[in-house]
C-alpha cells in the first residue's frame, strides 16, 4: 500500500460540468521526490473565471493543454510504476480532489487505480491529536509553500504527513 498525496485545480465545482486544470500527486515517503504533474484540457464549454483563475492559467491557456485521455493513461503509468502495492488516494479536500481525479479515471479509462476510497489529511491529523475541532491545525506543518501549482501543493501535504508520522500516527 502507497499513499499518494494529490491535489486538484479545476475550472467550477463539479466534474463533466465543468473541467480539472491540472492535478499533481506525490508518493509518500522520506524523499517526497517521485511526483507526477498533469495539464487537461476542458472537458466541458462552462467555465467559472475566479475558479480558473486559482490556478493561474487564461481559459486560451487552458484551452491548449493536453488531451485528457493521454494524461489520465499517464497517471495510471505512472501511479503502476511508483506505488508499492495498492495506492492510496489522500488529498487536503478530498471530497473536492477525489470527484474530478474519479471522474476522470472512469470517463477516459473505464476504472479509476485508487479504488473506491480516500483520506482526507485533516481527519488523520484530528484522529491523531484526538479532537475533531483540530482537523485544520496540521496545515502549519508543510513546508513547501501553498501555491495553487498542485504539485507544490501535494508535497506540502506529504511534509505535514512526515510530521504526522513523526508524531507516532502509524502511515
Amino acid at each position: 500500500m502507497s499513499f499518494i498525496i494529490v491535489d486538484v485545480e479545476a475550472d467550477g465545482p463539479i466534474p463533466a460540468e465543468f473541467s480539472m486544470v491540472s492535478f499533481g500527486a506525490v508518493r509518500f515517503d522520506d524523499r517526497l521526490d517521485k511526483s507526477f504533474y498533469g495539464q487537461l484540457r476542458p472537458v466541458s464549454e462552462r467555465f467559472v473565471p475566479e475558479a480558473l483563475a486559482v490556478s493561474g492559467f487564461s481559459r486560451e491557456q487552458h484551452l491548449g493543454f493536453d488531451d485528457p485521455k493521454t494524461v489520465m493513461e499517464s497517471f495510471a503509468a505512472w501511479l503502476e510504476q511508483n506505488a508499492k502495492g495498492r495506492p492510496v488516494f489522500v488529498s487536503d479536500n478530498v471530497a473536492f480532489d477525489w470527484q474530478f481525479i474519479n471522474y476522470y479515471f472512469h470517463r477516459f479509462l473505464g476504472r479509476n487505480p485508487f479504488g473506491f476510497s480516500g483520506r482526507r489529511i485533516g481527519d488523520l491529523y484530528a484522529g491523531l491529536v484526538k479532537d475533531a475541532a483540530k482537523a485544520t491545525d496540521w496545515k502549519k506543518y508543510r513546508i513547501t509553500k501553498h501555491t495553487h501549482n498542485p504539485v507544490d501543493d501535494a508535497r506540502g501535504n506529504a511534509e505535514a504527513l512526515k510530521k504526522f508520522r513523526d508524531l507516532g500516527l502509524k502511515i
